[in-house]
């Protein structure tokens, strides 16, 4: 075999593993470049939560509360949202929940906003920072449960027969803090003597009649009853007290209502005063 053909072979060998790796180069699959797809996002409501943690007993104001996107498909209809329209418009089953919801939550409201709603109201059940606003967690003045959830832990709520006159005039309001004083006739060898004692001292003033909480700008609540807040250890005082007859409460001070709540004792009698009305003569012990 010649020299020349030797070469032409070999020429034609290597051009035919370069034509393979052509083909195949060719036939291989093309990488198919990432595409970007955009995220769908879901209709969302804004939902009232706890902007903090609410302790039981809490009073509640608009600053402790919040509002907060929620998926729609999320919602319970016990939740109270701000009545507008989510965007993007959800699916039918989804509507369905959400107008449940923004009905609950005007039912609840009676046309107020639903933070000024709440104010005032006080936390039954204790919430979480971030948890939805449902009515079973909250109690408002007038609604069954309130007292129980107002009054501190160890104390109790007695009511006792209040006029204006031993009421100071009316201007004790729900939330102020009382005296109880008692003023009753002892025996004193034959002539007739008073003797004033501090019942109580200090209590809070939960409600006059059922008023747990003045209307804006009163300035005085007449009632015939005024509940108080009463140590536990002491509700026989007052109760006592109020087989004995009148009771008057002392308004209080606001500078003047630190310290602790509980009975008061008997007035020393330093000294007696003689009253002469009408010529009838009464001796007064005094502090």
């Amino acid at each position: 075999m010649g020299a020349v053909r030797i070469a032409i072979i070999a020429i034609a060998g290597i051009a035919g593993v370069a034509l393979a790796f052509l083909i195949h180069g060719m036939m291989a699959p093309k990488p198919v470049a990432p595409v970007a797809v955009a995220a769908v996002s879901k209709p969302m409501a804004q939902v009232l939560v706890a902007k903090k943690d609410l302790p039981i007993g809490w009073r509640i104001t608009p600053a402790d509360l919040n509002w907060q996107a929620w998926p729609i498909e999320a919602l319970n209809a016990n939740f109270i949202t701000d009545g507008a329209a989510p965007t993007p418009q959800p699916k039918d089953a989804a509507s369905k929940v959400a107008n449940t919801a923004t009905r609950a939550a005007t039912d609840l409201v009676m046309g107020q906003g639903p933070m000024q709603a709440f104010e005032g109201a006080i936390v039954k059940e204790a919430l979480m920072a971030g948890e939805p606003i449902t009515a079973r967690k909250v109690v408002r003045a007038g609604q069954s449960g309130y007292l129980s959830v107002v009054l501190q832990p160890g104390m109790r709520a007695m009511a006792i027969p209040v006029t204006a006159e031993t009421g100071a005039g009316g201007f004790i309001l729900p939330g102020d803090r009382v005296d109880v004083l008692q003023s009753r006739a002892q025996d004193n060898g034959g002539s007739k003597a008073f003797v004033t004692e501090t019942l109580m001292q200090n209590l809070r003033v939960l409600a006059i009649d059922q008023t747990t909480s003045p209307e804006a700008d009163a300035k005085t609540v007449v009632g015939a009853v005024a509940t108080l807040e009463v140590p536990s250890s002491d509700v026989e005082v007052l109760a006592r007290g109020k087989a004995q007859g009148e009771m008057i409460l002392a308004l209080r001070s606001y500078a003047d209502v630190g310290g602790a709540s509980g009975r008061g004792g008997p007035a020393a009698r330093e000294q007696s005063v003689n009253i002469i009305r009408a010529g009838n003569s009464t001796e007064v012990a005094v502090r």
